[in-house]
Parts: C-alpha cells; sequence; structure tokens
C-alpha cells in the first residue's frame, strides 16, 4: 500500500471553518508561515485557491495566488506548490509563460490546479464573459490543450474554437518533466471527462467515504487519454483530539462559531453559479470548512482519523489536502499524532 501525500490549504482568504475565533484572528497575509511550518513537519504539497476578491465579502483581505507561489518557490526547499488557475482570467500563453518561470524557482516543484470558476460576480465585476457550465469546461479543456502544447517546449500551431497560437514556443523547457502535474476538481460530468482527458489528479471535495468510491469508479470508468493512470485528492477539514468525545466537542464549538458568521456564507450562495453540483453536495453534507470540510469523516480521535485516513487510501485517495482552525497547532498535531498511525496501520496491513 502506498504512502498517502499530505498537504495543506494556504488560508488565502483569512481562515478555514470560522474566520474570526478567539484562538485565530483572520490572517490572509502572505507573512503567515504556515508553508514553511507545514514542509519542516513533513507536509508535501500546498494548494493556493484563486480568487480576484474575497467571495465572502469585498471588506475581507485576499491573497494573490501567482505572486504568492513564486515567492513560495524561492522560500520553500521540498514542498509541492500547487496554484488554482481560473482559465477565463490568463490567456493560456501568458498563464504557461508564467507557470514555466515558478516551475523554474521552484526546480520543478510547481503545479496547477485548473478551476473552471463558480462565482459570477467575480467576473461580472470586470466585465470578463461568463458562460454557460458546460461551455466553460470546453473552454478550459481547449486553454489546457494549448498550455500543454507550449510547456513541451516545442514550436505550437494551434486553431480551436477559442485560441489561435502561431509559430511560438516558450523558453526554458520545464525542469518538471514532462510537465508541471495538473489537478483539477469540479464534481460535475464536464468536470470528470476533462479530467480523464487531461489531468493526472482529480480533487474530490470532502463528502463520506462511500460517496467518495462512488465517484472513484465513476472516474475510472472514463475513457482515459494518457498513459499514466489518474489519480486522486480528496479535501478535508480535521478535528483530531485523544478520544471522539474530545473531537465531537470540539466539531460543535466551531459549528456554532461558524453559524455567527451566517451572513459570509449567504454572500457566497448569491454569487454560486446555479448549475455549479459541487455547492449541491455541501448542501446535502453541512460541515465546517471549505470544500466539503469536515463531510470527510476526519474527525475523531488520533486512533479514529488515522483509521480513516487508511481507509480513504483503501478506496483510492493518494493526496489529502487538509484545512485545520487554529491552523498551526492543528497541523502539527496532525503531524505528530495521526501520521505516524497511518503508517503504523499500513505496515500492519
Amino acid at each position: 500500500m502506498s504512502q498517502p501525500r499530505y498537504g495543506i490549504w494556504l488560508p488565502v482568504g483569512g481562515n478555514f471553518g470560522p474566520l474570526n475565533t478567539p484562538d485565530e484572528p483572520i490572517d490572509a497575509s502572505y507573512e503567515r508561515t504556515l508553508v514553511l511550518e507545514a514542509e519542516r513537519l513533513g507536509y508535501v504539497t500546498t494548494l493556493v485557491a484563486q480568487h480576484l476578491a474575497n467571495p465572502r465579502s469585498l471588506e475581507l483581505d485576499q491573497l494573490e495566488t501567482w505572486t504568492a507561489c513564486a515567492a513560495l518557490a524561492e522560500a520553500t526547499e521540498s514542498i509541492e506548490i500547487i496554484a488554482a488557475i481560473k482559465p477565463l482570467l490568463f490567456h493560456p500563453a501568458v498563464l504557461a509563460k508564467m507557470s514555466l518561470g515558478i516551475d523554474a524557482i521552484s526546480r520543478g516543484r510547481f503545479a496547477i490546479n485548473l478551476i473552471s470558476a463558480w462565482f459570477r460576480p467575480e467576473m461580472e465585476r470586470i466585465n470578463i464573459p461568463f458562460p454557460p457550465h458546460d461551455e466553460r469546461y470546453r473552454y478550459s479543456g481547449e486553454w489546457l490543450q494549448v498550455v500543454r502544447a507550449l510547456w513541451s517546449g516545442e514550436k505550437v500551431n494551434f486553431e480551436g474554437e477559442y485560441f489561435k497560437i502561431q509559430d511560438l514556443s516558450l523558453r526554458p523547457f520545464c525542469v518538471a518533466q514532462p510537465y508541471p502535474r495538473i489537478y483539477l476538481g469540479g464534481a460535475s460530468d464536464p468536470a470528470q471527462i476533462l479530467a480523464t482527458q487531461q489531468a493526472d489528479v482529480y480533487f474530490i471535495n470532502g463528502q463520506p467515504i462511500e460517496d467518495v468510491r462512488k465517484v472513484i469508479k465513476q472516474v475510472l470508468s472514463r475513457p482515459r487519454n494518457y498513459h499514466k493512470p489518474i489519480r486522486f485528492g480528496l479535501s478535508a477539514f480535521v478535528i483530531a483530539r485523544p478520544t471522539d468525545e474530545e473531537a465531537q466537542a470540539e466539531l460543535e464549538r466551531l459549528m456554532a462559531l461558524q453559524k455567527l458568521e451566517e451572513q459570509y456564507k449567504l454572500n457566497v450562495a448569491k454569487g454560486v453559479d446555479s448549475e455549479a453540483v459541487m455547492f449541491q453536495l455541501f448542501a446535502k453534507n453541512p460541515a465546517v470548512g471549505g470544500n466539503g470540510g469536515t463531510a470527510a469523516g476526519l474527525v475523531g480521535s488520533y486512533d479514529t482519523v488515522a483509521a480513516r485516513v487508511a481507509a480513504f487510501v483503501d478506496v483510492g485517495i493518494n493526496t489529502f489536502m487538509l484545512q485545520f482552525n487554529p491552523f498551526v497547532p492543528e497541523m502539527t498535531r496532525f503531524a505528530q499524532e495521526v501520521m505516524p498511525r497511518v503508517r503504523h496501520l499500513q505496515k500492519v496491513v
């Protein structure tokens, strides 16, 4: 059984779960040293989400993804740095060049997470067209074709529905070979199809293990264009304590604090594309945290959480992208108490 990869969501919009608590005031600044500490603790990847403005409120800070990733590439030594990208915001040739720059700075540790956009006001406020759901995925598919072609280093001539590239090649070549890793999320059929056609890793939002098992089975049943098998990542908010009862009490505390910030959730809901399937799943599984959060079930004693991580590995999850609150103490607790237990469980098996 392969060892799982653990990563953290960078809190680019503040905190996960309740935004503002006595334990952790709101902070979306680059000065938070989460990634350096995560690298020291043994986390191997980090995801930096992308928004022009904070979806919860224009009054809240939002860290810019690509400049932050360039800085992190220089500041870190070993951790993979994943930048989320919304194709509607960047021409693929411009993005391909930017990503090659961060790939070089990081010495091959850079990856992208393609998001076909779900927050309508972000585009409307800057007068960028927001096509219907399925068309956004067609656009993303062609956009990704161009990016991958330009990453090859060969001269590209391309003419599609949305883009035309004439006699363009980019230097320097990729350090990551054959190209930076491509992550892709989204719960709809078009998202799954695009992932099987062009992505390396399919991200699944936090949900119960039986639902995750069904998603993996569905994705694996689709035709695959790559020579490499697709891998799977899972988003989750972790609450690990010495006992199940203590973890449940902490979940209830965070739920109550999150409830006090209901206006932020309503602000997001007003701007969500009604066709975005993942928000239908969020409504089905109320949780603490973003992208499914505690719906993944990583709440309980150290032994309980370790057993659930191992169970997710058994059904096919390779990468866990985790959220915590307060972040540093809880990601330290997970590294010290849960990671070793998962390794022990896998040795026993």
